[in-house]
């Protein structure tokens, strides 16, 4: 089962992107900060990031450059989620490293697609 860290400071956010994912078959890590969320990226090294862009003390563009400068964890889809919706800031995003840019709110079919995207399911072979 693939797994997917979601790190953002709204739990209620953070429960809901994660129940919804745990029902479409992926497992979730949550973190409700970028400190915790990059402790739990190196410790499971998971198949997909997705990180709010604005939080206290550790921010997402902070969180995305640590993870781009470890040899463990430069590798894993990263997916900043944000309510910035001005182009700018997916240009900028972009730039930093991040492989994809989602603005809230958004539906979560469009968050599937983007999942889906980066970590295609797993295919049971009979």
């Amino acid at each position: 089962m693939k797994t997917i860290l979601i790190i953002d400071d709204n739990i209620s956010f953070l429960e809901n992107v994660s129940e919804f994912l745990e029902i479409e078959g992926y497992q979730t890590l949550m973190a409700n900060n970028g400190k915790r969320g990059l402790e739990l990226a190196l410790e499971y090294l998971p198949d997909l990031i997705i990180c709010d862009v604005l939080m206290h003390e550790i921010d997402g563009h902070e969180v995305l450059r640590l993870l781009l400068n470890s040899t463990k964890t430069f590798k894993i889809p990263f997916v900043f989620s944000t309510s910035l919706s001005e182009n700018i800031d997916r240009i900028e995003t972009l730039k930093l490293g991040a492989d994809d840019y989602l603005v809230k709110p958004y539906e979560m079919e469009g968050l599937l697609k983007i999942v889906e995207t980066w970590v295609p399911k797993e295919s049971c072979s009979l």
